[in-house]
Order: structure tokens, then C-alpha cells, then sequence
């Protein structure tokens, strides 16, 4: 599997545990990329000429595989975004204002991605609605009994994130858009860490709206997709405004194009999303849920090699999904990942964009090793064996 990335070439003797930031492009992909700048580079939606019709007619092939990759059921229900972020701050700005009103409640848990928190924090200020954060619990992982408590006929829109990219915890979305939807709201999911990871059916889950990022998928940068049930879309105002999101426009009026290119205004990411498609094609080709247990075996023994490290704090539990949080008591984990940086080690150290979440753990940041399918045993070990030799360097002894 490695020998499809690129990266590994490059970097032979790089351990890189930081796939849930970014995870490392095949080579499928990067041919993808040059292939459009070199062969077909042509502006879609606009060209008459051939070249331009074939371009457009690719880039809407690409959406129509990113809607049954997700089972969505027609493609214009996806809308491509430059990312996860941008998705959700578009169903924030565009669906939000249009079922929010006074007195309404916004339920999000404690464990969300800022991406997934504050457009719906602002959201809430904006329109005089109620911002409810549910607790998390102990070790990091999204409450979903105390999201379940906390719906109610004032809930109007649940934001949750199917799987957390702190404590790597699976949420089990169908009950909760059951009862979102049985009390009369609409439910958003952040599916960033869990599209690289796992199938996703929307309709299976009853999501409302459904974001994730390219480059988390062994995509590019810049590119990423939103699901929304075509009746919402068709009802959601757009946002953004300029070329190729109009049908006319007169001097005091302007008409908006169909669903879903209203909400793509501008020349779109083109090559970013031909690089979308083929990450997508190339994860069509793997085994799934083989996949899924080599990252859960990673996770596992990752777990159960920290936490045999006496002053190891390990958050989240041995069923989470291609992450692992840790800290190292005493140690600042910035400290921490820059002397595993030394050992060649890639690890992410900070807040993972969920202060909140630190707040609850009553922790300033912690490390994090994040898995993707080119990740196997040895990087587990090279790991679990820098981590002991950390703790010896900072507490004073020779772990050795």
C-alpha cells in the first residue's frame, strides 16, 4: 500500500501519525492533477469549445461519483466546497437563517471541531436562538446519552461530528436524526474523519446535510463536498454572489442558477476536484472495511503500548477510529511532538481546533497520532518506543 504514495519515497524515513490533519496523496491522484493542467485545462460551465464541454462534462461526472459514493440520491445534492469548513459555514449561513428563529435551540457537543461550534455559536447570537453544548464524556468522547437528553421540540439543528478527530470516537448518527427529525429539527454532520475511514450513507443515517474535505481522503487540498437533501438545497439562499452562480441579471434584480451551482460562485477548484474524484475512485478500490480493522488493530495496540507507560494519560477508548490523544504528564505536549519530531516521528501537538473539548479535559493541548491505510505495526512501535524514551529525557532517567 505505501509503495502507491509518493511521500514514502520522499521520505523513507519519516513515521507520519498526522493523517487526520492531511493524509499523505497517492500517485492515482497526482496524475490526476497534472493530467488537467497539462491536457485539460479549461474553465467549466462557461466554454463552448470542445475542450471546455469535455472539461465540464468530467467535472459533473466527479459529482455525480461523489453522490453515489455517499449514496446521496441525485448528484445535485452535492456541492463542492474547498472543504469540510466551508461546507458547514455554508448550511450555518445559507440554511441556518432560515428555519432559526428567538427562542429556537442549536444542540452541539462539547467534543466538535471548531468548524462544527462556532459558525452555530454565531448562528445562534445572530438570529436570539439558544447555543446548547452538551457535556462530553471523561475521556474526550461525544456524550450521545446526553445529546439524546437534551433534544427537544426547540431543537432545530443538531451539528454533530460522525467520528471526533480528538478522541477518534464513532458516533452512532441514525438514532439521533430520528429523534432530531421526530421533534420537528434537522441534523448536520461533520463526516471529515470519517469518509477517509469508513462507508458513508447519508440516506442510511438520515443526515440533513453532510460535509467532508478532500485532503482527508487522500485528496488534494482545496477540495471538498456538501450533501443536502435537494429540498433544502432548492430552498437555502445562496451566499456568495458573481459569475456562474446567476441565471440574469438586471440593474435592480438578479435570478440564481438551478441546485446546486448557485452556491458555486467563481471559477471552481477544478483541478482539486478531478483530484477529488480520483481519491475517490482509488478508495473504491480498497477493502473498505479491511481497512477500517487494520486502523482499529493500529489504534488498539497504540493504545495498549501508551498505557503501559507509567505518567501516559490516553484519551478516547479502544474502539475509536484511526486516532489516538495522549499526554505525557509534566510535559508539555508541544514539547512532547518536537522530540518526536527529532526521532522522525510526525505527530500532531495543540488544541486540534476543539478548545472547548481541552477545556472539559483541563488540558492546555495533547498529542496525537492519527493512522491512514499506509500506516502499519513498526510505525505503532517506533511510536510507543520514542514516547518512553521521551519520558526519560524529560523526567530525569534513563528509560532505557
Amino acid at each position: 500500500m505505501r509503495e502507491q504514495f509518493p511521500f514514502f519515497k520522499a521520505n523513507p524515513d519519516l513515521v507520519y501519525l498526522d493523517s487526520a490533519a492531511t493524509a499523505q496523496k497517492p500517485q492515482v491522484v497526482l496524475d490526476a492533477l497534472t493530467k488537467y493542467y497539462v491536457q485539460d485545462n479549461a474553465n467549466v460551465h462557461r466554454g463552448l469549445y470542445k475542450l471546455a464541454y469535455n472539461t465540464t462534462e468530467a467535472f459533473e461526472g466527479v459529482r455525480a461519483q461523489v453522490a453515489k459514493y455517499l449514496n446521496a440520491k441525485r448528484p445535485e445534492e452535492i456541492t463542492f466546497t474547498r472543504s469540510t469548513t466551508d461546507g458547514l459555514n455554508l448550511v450555518a449561513s445559507g440554511f441556518g437563517p432560515t428555519v432559526i428563529k428567538p427562542g429556537d435551540e442549536i444542540l452541539v457537543s462539547g467534543a466538535e471541531h471548531h468548524s462544527n461550534f462556532v459558525p452555530w455559536q454565531q448562528l445562534a447570537k445572530r438570529t436570539g436562538a439558544t447555543f446548547v453544548v452538551a457535556p462530553v464524556k471523561d475521556d474526550g468522547d461525544t456524550d450521545v446519552d446526553q445529546l439524546t437528553k437534551l433534544i427537544n421540540p426547540k431543537t432545530k439543528i443538531l451539528a454533530v461530528a460522525q467520528v471526533t478527530n480528538v478522541s477518534g470516537g464513532l458516533v452512532d448518527v441514525r438514532p439521533l436524526a430520528d429523534l432530531v427529525h421526530a421533534n420537528g429539527g434537522y441534523i448536520v454532520v461533520d463526516g471529515a474523519q470519517a469518509v477517509p475511514h469508513m462507508p458513508v450513507d447519508v440516506q442510511a443515517i438520515d443526515a440533513d446535510f453532510y460535509a467532508f474535505s478532500g485532503h482527508k481522503v487522500y485528496g488534494p487540498t482545496g477540495s471538498g463536498a456538501l450533501y443536502g437533501r435537494y429540498e433544502f438545497f432548492e430552498a437555502m439562499p445562496p451566499v456568495q454572489f458573481g459569475g456562474e452562480m446567476i441565471d440574469e441579471v438586471q440593474d435592480q434584480d438578479t435570478t440564481w442558477a438551478e441546485v446546486p451551482l448557485k452556491f458555486e460562485a467563481g471559477t471552481p477548484n477544478m483541478a482539486g476536484v478531478f483530484g477529488l474524484g480520483a481519491a475517490l475512485s482509488f478508495m473504491s478500490q480498497q477493502d473498505l472495511p479491511a481497512i477500517m480493522r487494520h486502523e482499529n488493530e493500529l489504534v488498539r495496540a497504540t493504545r495498549a503500548g501508551l498505557q503501559a507507560i507509567p505518567d501516559l494519560v490516553v484519551y478516547g477508548t479502544d474502539e475509536a477510529l484511526s486516532t489516538v490523544s495522549f499526554n505525557l504528564q509534566g510535559v508539555h505536549p508541544h514539547d512532547l511532538a518536537t522530540f518526536l519530531d527529532e526521532q522522525q516521528i510526525a505527530v500532531r501537538a495543540g488544541h486540534h481546533c476543539a478548545q472547548p473539548l481541552m477545556a472539559r479535559l483541563g488540558v492546555p493541548a495533547t498529542a496525537r497520532a492519527s493512522f491512514g491505510m499506509y500506516n502499519d505495526q513498526a510505525d505503532v512501535d517506533k511510536l510507543v518506543a520514542a514516547v518512553k524514551e521521551a519520558r526519560g529525557y524529560f523526567h530525569g532517567f534513563d528509560e532505557a
